[in-house]
């Protein structure tokens, strides 16, 4: 194997939680990526205007962000994490299965809520297990964790695609004229972003001919596995509550001792007394209590501010670019033709699904801190070439492929970047998963509305600047880190 016999003796020994983690993270990208192609059926499933069909995403988004600042409330047990993470999973599939059940927009939005609280439990939760259990070696196990996401993210659009109406899938008067805009529109809905849908005018009555629910229902099906893999590892550690398991610490130190080399045993049973003293990973609001910050240094709070804010800055790139770059591409000077631009956001997503499967070897022979200063840099530089080459359709598309394989990497190698400086005795975690969430939600908002005032040459140049901001962030964070204290 390409890593050494000490980390491949702790992934044995802890093969079914870090599967089970895995595979609930499969789940996050499968909900996270569906909304955008399905938007149009689901808007005539409920015969809701498109201005409002969109605020679905916002109750999405914004329910995940939430859900990513509580997660952390589930930390302190084992058995309390995996009951989170089977009620996320069993919520994600029930989610699935009610949502053709929908048909009013309201219950829509509450539906995708739930969704989003799951998600952002998901998302917070299995991070930090994967963390407390491989701490320094965390790096490779994230890197796959992050795939997983890819690779949901990926398949929800090709399992939606054959049953997508290719005409208006409400039957009214006017319903040839409609229809020529259908395909159009929907190129326009990418996962993360609707877009400026405003100006289409399509019938609001009339008998609903969508087949959507049957990819609801096969996706209900894919997923279902994971809460039950969940379940299965409950049960393995006697954490099921019919059976009064007593709850197990997160990381035992006796476990751990006999997972790794004599030299750690004394840093992680000093580690695991911390635990009980020390506020560490916990959610947001724990985080932010005053008794977690006496004899704290400036430092500190520098590390945890700064890596929040250059992923702040990728995971904002990630969201924005994934949401205009159609829309950029249709625009003159290019004006790509709708068929062609509509793969740009699936090549997007391909690539990064493509790096992260790339950088799970890359990430056991690298230093989590070179990848992330590889990561800023590449996407620097691919901002710049697409601001020189922007008349070119061609480089469109590289530069969007070099874009995605740059982004794919940077959240789990900062994840363990930060928390290698700390010595996972902060709330990198927490803080730095929320700072990604709400750049990606804000930064979308922002790029959308200076499109619409200066048009679609400013997408690459916000790119630019987000890019420009995000190293210079990320300097800061690598100056911080040598002002941190060593351990003693």
């Amino acid at each position: 194997m390409w890593w050494d016999e000490r980390v491949s003796a702790r992934f044995r020994r802890n093969l079914q939680p870090t599967l089970t983690y895995w595979s609930v993270f499969f789940s996050f990208g499968l909900c996270i990526a569906f909304l955008g192609p399905t938007l149009l059926d689901l808007r005539c499933q409920t015969q809701s205007s498109l201005s409002q069909i969109t605020w679905v995403f916002f109750s999405q988004q914004f329910c995940l962000l939430l859900g990513s600042c509580l997660g952390g409330v589930f930390k302190r047990t084992l058995a309390q994490s995996l009951l989170a993470l089977f009620a996320s999973s069993l919520a994600i599939s029930l989610v699935f299965a009610i949502i053709p059940l929908c048909h009013n927009v309201l219950l829509l939005a509450v539906v995708m809520a739930v969704a989003g609280l799951a998600m952002g439990c998901i998302d917070t939760i299995s991070n930090m297990q994967l963390v407390k259990i491989y701490q320094k070696d965390s790096a490779v196990f994230l890197q796959a964790l992050h795939f997983f996401v890819g690779f949901g993210a990926l398949l929800s659009p090709l399992i939606a695609d054959p049953f997508l109406s290719d005409t208006n899938c409400i039957l009214a008067n006017g319903t040839a004229n409609a229809s020529s805009n259908l395909p159009h529109i929907r190129k326009s809905l990418v996962p993360h972003q609707p877009g400026n849908l405003s100006h289409y005018d399509l019938p609001m009555k009339g008998l609903v001919v969508t087949r959507v629910s049957y990819a609801f229902w096969i996706m209900a099906l894919i997923n279902l596995p994971v809460p039950i893999a969940v379940f299965f590892l409950l049960y393995k550690e006697r954490m099921v509550p019919c059976f009064n398991g007593s709850s197990h610490p997160l990381l035992p130190a006796d476990e751990l001792a006999l997972e790794t080399r004599p030299g750690d045993k004394d840093e992680l049973s000093s580690a695991a007394h911390r635990g009980h003293t020390a506020a560490g990973h916990g959610d947001l609001f724990s985080c932010c209590q005053s008794r977690n910050f006496q004899g704290a240094s400036f430092t500190y709070f520098a590390v945890h501010i700064t890596g929040a804010l250059v992923l702040f800055m990728t995971d904002g790139i990630l969201g924005e670019y994934s949401g205009f770059v159609y829309s950029y591409a249709v625009e003159e000077p290019l004006a790509v033709v709708h068929k062609v631009a509509g793969y740009l956001p699936s090549l997007f997503w391909a690539f990064i699904t493509l790096g992260r499967l790339i950088s799970i070897p890359v990430s056991y022979r690298m230093k989590p801190a070179t990848m992330v200063f590889i990561n800023v840099v590449g996407v620097l530089i691919t901002f710049l070439l697409l601001l020189i080459f922007s008349s070119s359709v061609v480089f469109l598309f590289v530069g969007t492929a070099s874009l995605g394989l740059f982004l794919s990497s940077t959240f789990p190698s900062m994840l363990a970047y930060t928390e290698d400086i700390l010595q996972y005795k902060g709330c990198a975690t927490t803080v730095l998963v929320t700072g990604a969430g709400i750049g990606e939600m804000v930064l979308q908002l922002l790029v959308g509305s200076i499109i619409h005032d200066r048009g679609s040459y400013s997408f690459l140049v916000c790119g630019m600047i987000f890019g420009c901001l995000a190293f210079s962030f990320y300097a800061l964070l690598v100056f911080f880190h040598r002002m941190y204290p060593k351990p003693s």
